[in-house]
């Protein structure tokens, strides 16, 4: 990593308050160049509070942006951080409104030409996703990084129209910590306390709003920008990693948007390209978003000549085949582009599972899995972490019913989504079918590739339930989640079939599996033609640079355990899974801040009980300024369980000022189980 200090501008950074339409004043930190010309805002707007949880991530790009002639400004969500109001659900209709006054507000400084760009990864690439479709005049480009087109089937909350037990419940459980958190009262003043309680007093876990709503319905559709691609004016610029599972966005936009669009899809995790962490190569992704702006927000001056729109629509990283490990530093491949999507040079090529692709046994095959079976399926938002990736599928595939290829006799690429059809025959009204396809090398080691999911329930579509018919056979088909993968000659692909994957999807409260006829059941692979990559010109980018790092202090971990065991009671044969997610842990910051950060996530089940499945996630927060005698702490634990009709919900918020408990609540519900 380059650190840069010599920037084309001076420095200089003010927190200011922006006022939206009610008078709620939204807190900010701009950062702009010295100069007497009117130049450009950049906005990141979020709810992760630019004080502290953002503030070193920050520190890398804002500063880099303003020394390069752009004013950056990163602006905290309403009732978050130090901003004034409630907080309210993710990207509800006040949060988007707000969105848009602050890009007039921006548009209308002195400082400002008039253009406004928005960028943002996750939360911050979901909205400005959504700003930009709401078409605010002045917002004239966005950069999307690891974000969705569409919040029902390809958020944290559900997938293939299944329960995803995995993050809707920790990240509503890590939301709960966070909206409880307190302003600043270094930046708020002695306002601090009674901001705070106000807030609590408003808090209501986004995990009961989530399973009220369990097919796609119109809260889904709130903020989906799939429901209308033309509503979206502002040129995109998509941005995703094979290592998230938000990635299959860039190929919707690149099929879908009006507007001009480029997608950039790389090995990377849940992080912005150039922080370098696993899986790498990381990029100069900060050099390749100015040749954004600077060719959509500076198209009168002379350095908006950038070539950006000369790239193919879509520049991919083509991952070469790996054994399996939980990180790698870098994977392997070379750079791809695509002129459109789809991609002319993009063949669905099927693959009969009584053909190209046989079982070890013939005639129609009952899947019906132990409950345990996903266990080693990874973190569902990998973020560079030791533990992310999923380990080698053996075991998972043990637990599965598997079709392979015969030896592959050459070299195979694939790009996209593979599509699974499937003639199923299923004993129960409810059941789920889970596709995983492998990498399985002549070593007998076996790579994950890719997975998709479908809710029985959703065979017919996303927004309603029906239930199958016991006995009854019918034909299904969906996606698996794209990719860009290279099979070797003499590796087999294979796909594996699950009734269950714990702790990713919820299980139905009865699972009998269901069988697949092989005869009229097929695999179709997206396998792409190189044989014209040689005539075009080398995709390459420049090295990682960014502005010089904040300065925080991160403590040495006192007692850390394993980021990820899994345990097993054998009499029982219940199976748990530990997580800390380690998103950051305790650190001190040059501004006097001390902040600590305690996390554990916990799933059981035992193997043959889908009623036994359980979440548990704790929390503790703590945040002090010693100078100033200010010590809070936050504790939150949530807790999901089911019976056959009916989640049962279970979360808890504890705060403390000065180890004095000055707020306490509890929510208990239970949720039907209409859909999940």
């Amino acid at each position: 990593m380059h650190y840069r200090e010599d920037f084309p501008y001076p420095i200089v950074c003010e927190d200011v308050t922006i006022p939206v339409r009610d008078g709620i004043r939204l807190y900010a930190r701009i950062w702009r160049p010295v100069t007497d010309e009117p130049v450009p805002a950049l906005l990141e707007y979020l709810p992760y509070r630019l004080g502290d949880w953002t503030a070193p991530r920050d520190a890398q790009r804002h500063p880099w942006y303003a020394g390069n002639g752009y004013a950056s400004v990163r602006v905290d969500i309403r009732g978050h951080g130090n901003s004034e109001g409630m907080p309210g659900d993710e990207y509800d209709a006040t949060e988007l409104a707000d969105g848009v006054a602050v890009v007039h507000w921006l548009a209308e400084q002195p400082w400002c030409s008039g253009r406004v760009g928005m960028f943002g990864i996750s939360w911050g690439g979901f909205n400005s996703l959504q700003i930009a479709a709401l078409a605010p005049e002045p917002l004239k480009a966005i950069v999307t990084v690891c974000s969705t087109d569409d919040r029902y089937d390809n958020d944290v909350h559900y997938m293939g129209g299944s329960v995803l037990a995995v993050d809707m419940h920790a990240w509503a459980a890590t939301m709960l910590a966070f909206v409880s958190r307190p302003p600043d009262p270094e930046f708020v003043g002695d306002r601090w306390r009674g901001m705070w309680l106000e807030r609590l007093e408003q808090v209501d876990p986004f995990i009961h709003t989530w399973l009220d709503h369990q097919a796609r319905d119109g809260y889904w559709r709130h903020g989906s920008v799939c429901e209308d691609y033309t509503a979206i004016k502002a040129a995109v610029l998509a941005v995703g990693g094979w290592a998230d599972p938000y990635r299959d966005t860039v190929f919707r936009l690149a099929e879908h948007l009006e507007a001009p669009m480029r997608g950039l899809v790389g090995p990377w995790s849940h992080q912005y390209p150039d922080r370098g962490l696993p899986p790498g190569p990381a990029i100069g992704f900060l050099q390749e978003t100015l040749r954004w702006w600077d060719h959509w927000l500076k198209d009168e001056h002379p350095s908006s000549d950038t070539g950006v729109m000369a790239e193919p629509r879509l520049r991919t990283w083509m991952n070469e085949s790996v054994p399996p490990a939980t990180r790698y530093a870098e994977r392997p491949g070379r750079w791809i582009g695509d002129d459109s999507w789809p991609s002319v040079n993009v063949d669905m090529t099927p693959y009969r599972l009584n053909d190209g692709l046989t079982a070890t046994t013939e005639g129609p095959v009952q899947v019906v899995s132990p409950q345990h079976t996903g266990v080693d399926a990874g973190r569902f938002f990998p973020f560079g972490n030791d533990s992310d990736l999923p380990p080698d599928q053996r075991e998972e595939d043990g637990r599965s019913v598997c079709f392979d290829s015969a030896p592959l006799g050459e070299h195979t690429e694939i790009l996209g989504n593979a599509r699974l059809r499937l003639r199923v025959t299923c004993p129960s009204a409810r059941a789920q079918i889970v596709a995983r396809l492998c990498d399985v090398a002549p070593d007998g080691s076996s790579t994950l590739v890719t997975r998709g999911v479908l809710n029985l329930l959703s065979r017919h579509g996303r927004e309603r339930s029906v239930e199958w018919v016991p006995g009854e056979t019918e034909d299904v088909s969906f996606d698996l989640v794209a990719i860009a993968h290279a099979f070797p000659p003499g590796h087999r692909i294979r796909l594996a079939l699950s009734s269950a994957y714990w702790p990713w999807i919820w299980p139905h409260p009865s699972d009998q599996g269901f069988t697949v006829d092989p005869g009229a059941s097929a695999l179709l692979l997206p396998v792409r033609d190189s044989s014209g990559d040689a005539a075009r010109a080398p995709i390459a980018f420049e090295e990682p640079e960014q502005a010089p790092p904040l300065g925080v202090v991160y403590a040495a971990p006192e007692g850390l355990g394993p980021e990820r065991i899994v345990r097993r009671d054998v009499a029982t044969d219940e199976w748990l899974l530990e997580v800390d997610p380690r998103y950051g842990g305790s650190r001190s910051y040059p501004d006097g801040l001390e902040f600590s950060e305690d996390a554990l996530e916990t799933y059981a089940i035992r193997g043959a009980d889908p009623l036994s499945a359980r979440t548990l996630s704790v929390w503790r927060v703590g945040l002090s300024r010693p100078e100033l005698g200010w010590n809070v702490t936050v504790t939150t634990r949530s807790e999901i369980r089911a019976d056959a009709g009916h989640f049962l919900t279970d979360n808890q918020v504890t705060a403390e000022e000065d180890g004095r408990t000055v707020f306490e609540r509890r929510w208990e519900r239970r949720i039907p189980r209409t859909h999940g």
